[in-house]
């Protein structure tokens, strides 16, 4: 009958089809250091029923290894990356020595930090399968383990150690430019912006404005460009292969950034200041992209920057041919200029 009460026969019978052992004693849990409970703890008792099923075994090795082929193929990833993903990964390189030195240092870097991650989330992985709930009431208590602290607080600074002696071992490389190659014959001397040890170098001083670059090539290009009459280009900067080049950099509006990833650093362009980097393409063909690395206005992102490498014959004859386009150019303004002038146009 619907919702009578079951009667007393029928759970009597129902307990002696379905044993329960409850032991003689009342089973007393533990801590893991096997410190017995307080005198005010009452104990617990235990009764097992055993028309449940018994608790699944789970096999902590067949789940550690789910969890190390992923960290594995990351960590080959990060250490070794392909083609493709290499600036992913890390910056670019190949166009500068300094560009070669600061992706061979942010590489080690990523590579200890790397290291460390996979063995703290391999420590937290391994703990959260191995003390769960479900296979252990306590989870082993550590607090106070003097060897273990100090041990991975010396790791840790042994870390910064490392860090700091190779930052400082690279720095050098990354900041003073090299000499430039032998076959470098159109150089000058200045002791107001980087120089490699001889003093020998090619100054192009960038100039950043909204939005374009503008490249004067000479040495006196920061002060009496105009009076020279040297040569500039926009946009796309030439350069000869094998020659230490320092860029003088200059805003003449707001504050840009001239930043071209395979050449080293990027460097901000201030108004009424002048900041200085360098840099040595070794490959003549070679043509790396850059760009405005600064917020400067509405149409930022359209501030590209290019630097073509030449040969140091292809660079002279470069430096000649645009001289004389800019030349024959100003001729043409200055006859335009009259002729305005005559009629009353101008």
């Amino acid at each position: 009958m619907a919702g009578a009460a079951t009667p007393a026969t029928t759970r009597a019978q129902a307990v002696a089809r379905i044993p329960l052992d409850t032991g003689k004693e009342p089973r007393v849990y533990v801590s893991a250091s096997g410190a017995s409970p307080r005198p005010d703890q009452r104990p617990i008792p235990w009764v097992e029923c055993r028309a449940l099923p018994p608790p699944r075994k789970i096999r902590l090795g067949r789940r550690l290894k789910r969890c190390a082929v992923p960290a594995l193929a990351l960590a080959l990833v990060l250490i070794e990356p392909s083609t493709a993903l290499a600036n992913f990964f890390t910056p670019k390189s190949g166009g500068s020595p300094n560009a070669n030195e600061i992706d061979s240092l942010y590489k080690i870097i990523l590579y200890l930090a790397a290291v460390v991650f996979v063995l703290v989330e391999g420590a937290l992985f391994y703990s959260v399968i191995r003390f769960r709930a479900k296979r252990s009431r306590v989870a082993a208590q550590i607090h106070g383990n003097t060897p273990l602290e100090i041990g991975w607080t010396v790791a840790a600074a042994l870390i910064l150690v490392i860090i700091t002696v190779v930052t400082f071992v690279k720095l050098p490389s990354i900041i003073n430019p090299p000499n430039s190659n032998a076959s470098a014959s159109f150089l000058s001397a200045s002791v107001t912006a980087p120089a490699p040890p001889n003093g020998k170098k090619l100054t192009i001083c960038v100039q950043g404005r909204q939005f374009i670059w503008r490249y004067t090539y000479g040495n006196g290009c920061l002060n009496n460009a105009f009076a020279a009459k040297l040569p500039y280009s926009y946009q796309e900067m030439y350069v000869p292969a094998g020659t230490t080049v320092i860029l003088d950099i200059q805003s003449t509006d707001v504050i840009h950034s001239w930043w071209v990833p395979s050449l080293g650093g990027k460097v901000d362009a201030v108004p009424g200041y002048t900041t200085y980097t360098w840099f040595k393409a070794p490959k003549a063909g070679a043509l790396y992209h850059g760009r405005c690395a600064q917020l400067c206005g509405r149409q930022h992102a359209y501030m590209t920057a290019l630097v073509r490498v030449l040969t140091p014959s292809a660079y002279r004859q470069w430096l000649s041919n645009q001289s004389q386009a800019i030349k024959n150019a100003n001729s043409q303004v200055t006859q335009l200029r009259q002729i305005l002038t005559a009629s009353g146009n101008l």
